[in-house]
């Protein structure tokens, strides 16, 4: 049996998601496929208790990185806009430590940093160039004959690029931050 589950998560939500994969694999539900931006495919399993872990390495995985991991126990069990699903059966663990993909937290900083600098500065970028200009070229009434339509479209965008560059940056820094001390 399959089933599939809309559920968003940002780019700094990725330990939520984490967990919320567990969950589902807990209540009898594996990670079979994912479909951006928000479509979580799953099938029937028995319940277990498995721990989900994911990395994004932006197409940098090599097949060097891909057999360490696997060397490690964890399945790589989907892919999805440069992250990286792994599980691995709790069971399996001979250590607490075991139920970590990085083994330092220099690497879990590091990926913070990177997410960081791939996906949020992105978005800035597109946020200073695109967003900003037409907001303000609508709100002198330059850009006329659709202008009190485009100037909703883009104070909402505002708006929406205002709480994901604050929300998403401030949250990647205080992981960053967790693990650098």
């Amino acid at each position: 049996m399959r089933r599939t589950f809309i559920r968003f998560f940002t780019i700094a939500d990725y330990e939520e998601e984490e967990k919320w994969l567990s969950e589902q694999h807990k209540a009898g539900w594996k990670l079979d496929g994912l479909v951006p931006p928000c479509f979580y495919s799953f099938e029937s399993c028995e319940p277990e208790e498995t721990v989900y872990r994911l990395d994004y390495k932006n197409s940098e995985q090599t097949a060097e990185y891909m057999q360490l991991v696997r060397d490690y126990g964890w399945e790589l069990c989907g892919s999805c806009l440069g992250w990286l699903y792994f599980r691995r059966s709790a069971d399996s663990f001979e250590s607490e430590g075991d139920s970590e993909l990085f083994s330092d937290n220099f690497s879990k900083a590091e990926m913070a940093s990177r997410i960081a600098k791939t996906r949020l500065l992105p978005l800035a970028v597109i946020f200073l160039c695109c967003v900003m200009p037409n907001l303000l070229r609508y709100l002198n009434g330059t850009g006329r004959p659709l202008g009190t339509i485009f100037l909703w479209f883009f104070g909402i965008m505002f708006v929406v690029y205002v709480f994901l560059l604050t929300y998403c940056g401030i949250k990647l820094k205080k992981i960053r931050d967790r693990y650098q001390n």
